[in-house]
């Protein structure tokens, strides 16, 4: 037994007991049919921090297939206020030993492997795993690895996503490629059928990183939250020019301030909305940038997973392209960066 609808791939309606019982409210809520898809899927997450983990959570406790989790760091002492996968005992081994018996007890139907060589991250080891997965996350990353990771999976044909936090703010970007999916008609026919088919095509982050602000009104711009997307891309240019190294202290906040307001003039920004970056805000992500603060990683890593889950059963529009959340209002906005 089979079912299809426009624009997504016929797969067998089949689910075991166990299956029915653990997850039939959110069959329920999406149907068998996305529910299999889920089911079918491996997931790739790269980096085991704060937004990781709860990101893991979701995705595992939703009922995905299989999970990769790829990350050659040890467990530091800052890591246990934002992962609950960690323990005072567990400082100084290997993150991904430590996590994967933690994530196996969530959910005991998804497959978990757990790599901490860092080779399987460089070139023909890349290629390789990206050939045996179906999702890609990259978490806590800087600027140029998700480029050239996000570069990768598109030679490959692999849905990417990317999530992080500095401090008080956070952020989500995804690249879906061509990504088709059912949502209502909300189109207000009488005679429309119940779903339709809708189609978003993505772009790479080396794409959306030219994105110019030019045609918005001051209103438009203002309701984006712009200063909060150019601190996170200010926060990536500075990894840039100091070897990955995020800024930790308040002496940071003068270049951090050049950096913005650069980035904000050749994006053409509205100048009556956002003539230069706040200080205060600059001067909050200098002092806090490179420590997780455990309420946002919670809410960035569950809309992170939240979304990977809404892609994969192809139900309603996933984020296009660039999330970004602020955690001094406790409210976020999606900007469309350089999609068509």
């Amino acid at each position: 037994m089979s079912a299809q609808e426009p624009g997504t791939k016929s797969v067998p309606l089949s689910i075991t007991e166990d299956e029915a019982a653990v997850y039939d409210r959110q069959i329920r809520l999406w149907g068998l049919e996305a529910q299999q898809r889920m089911r079918n899927a491996t997931i790739l997450v790269v980096r085991l921090k704060g937004v990781a983990t709860e990101a893991i959570k979701n995705i595992v406790l939703a009922g995905i297939g299989k999970l990769i989790v790829v990350d050659p760091e040890d467990v530091a002492e800052e890591d246990l206020g934002a992962s609950f996968f960690f323990r005072d005992e567990d400082v100084g081994k290997k993150r991904v030993d430590v996590a994967k018996p933690r994530i196996e007890s969530l959910n005991p139907l998804v497959a978990v492997e757990a790599l901490s060589d860092a080779s399987v991250l460089e070139e023909d080891g890349f290629d390789k795993l990206l050939q045996g997965v179906d999702m890609v996350c990259i978490t806590d990353s800087d600027r140029n690895h998700l480029i050239h990771l996000n570069d990768a999976c598109r030679r490959l044909n692999k849905p990417f996503y990317a999530g992080g936090t500095y401090g008080l703010l956070g952020y989500i970007f995804c690249d879906l490629l061509q990504h088709d999916y059912i949502a209502p008609d909300r189109s207000g026919q009488k005679d429309a059928s119940k779903n339709v088919k809708n189609t978003a095509v993505y772009v790479p982050l080396k794409t959306a990183l030219k994105h110019r602000w030019t045609g918005m009104t001051r209103r438009q711009t203002k309701e984006l939250n712009p200063a909060i997307v150019f601190a996170v891309l200010a926060v990536w240019e500075y990894q840039a020019l100091h070897q990955g190294a995020l800024p930790d202290d308040p002496s940071a906040a003068a270049e951090l301030e050049s950096i913005a307001n650069k980035l904000i003039a050749d994006a053409q920004v509205n100048r009556q909305t956002l003539p230069s970056m706040p200080k205060e805000l600059i001067e909050t992500m200098a002092a806090t940038a490179a420590h997780e603060i455990s309420p946002v990683c919670a809410v960035v890593g569950g809309l992170l997973a939240q979304d990977i889950l809404k892609a994969l059963a192809a139900r309603e529009p996933p984020i296009a392209n660039f999330f970004t959340f602020d955690g001094n209002l406790g409210g976020g906005t999606v900007v469309r960066m350089s999609m068509p």
